[in-house]
C-alpha cells in the first residue's frame, strides 16, 4: 500500500466560520461544510485539503507556552511574498498579530478562533 498526506484537521467551536476564514486567506474553495465539519481545497489539487471539526469545548493554545497554558501541537506556516502585505490582510479577514515574535521572516497570528499560524517569507 502507498501512502499520501491527505489534510490536516484542525477542532473548532464553528467549522463553516473557521473555513471561510482560511478560504478567503489561502484562496481554497469550501467544498463540503455543515455545522460539524468543513473541507478546503486548493482550486488546482482535491488534496491535500484543510478541514475543520467541531469540538465545542476547543480551547486555542497559549503563545509563547507558559506553565499553565494550554500547549500548541500544530499550527499552520503559510508561505507568502510580501509578509507586510499579507499580514494586512490576515488582518483584515480577522487575524489578530502576535505580540511575541520569534524570528525575521516570520509573523506569528492567532485566526478568529484563536489558533495560532504564521505567515512566512521563503528562506525563512
Amino acid at each position: 500500500m502507498t501512502a499520501s498526506f491527505g489534510a490536516v484537521v484542525i477542532g473548532t467551536p464553528d467549522p463553516p466560520a473557521h473555513a471561510a476564514f482560511y478560504a478567503a486567506l489561502l484562496g481554497w474553495e469550501t467544498v463540503a461544510s455543515d455545522p460539524g465539519w468543513a473541507r478546503l481545497r486548493a482550486p488546482e489539487a482535491e488534496r491535500p485539503g484543510l478541514s475543520f471539526q467541531r469540538e465545542a469545548a476547543d480551547v486555542p493554545p497559549t503563545w509563547p507556552w507558559r506553565e499553565g497554558g494550554v500547549a500548541l501541537q500544530a499550527h499552520l506556516d503559510v508561505l507568502v511574498d510580501d509578509l507586510e502585505a499579507e499580514q494586512a490582510r490576515a488582518v483584515a479577514l480577522g487575524a489578530r498579530v502576535e505580540e511575541h515574535q520569534p524570528t525575521p521572516g516570520v509573523r506569528v497570528l492567532r485566526d478568529p478562533h484563536g489558533h495560532v499560524f504564521c505567515l512566512f517569507l521563503p528562506g525563512a
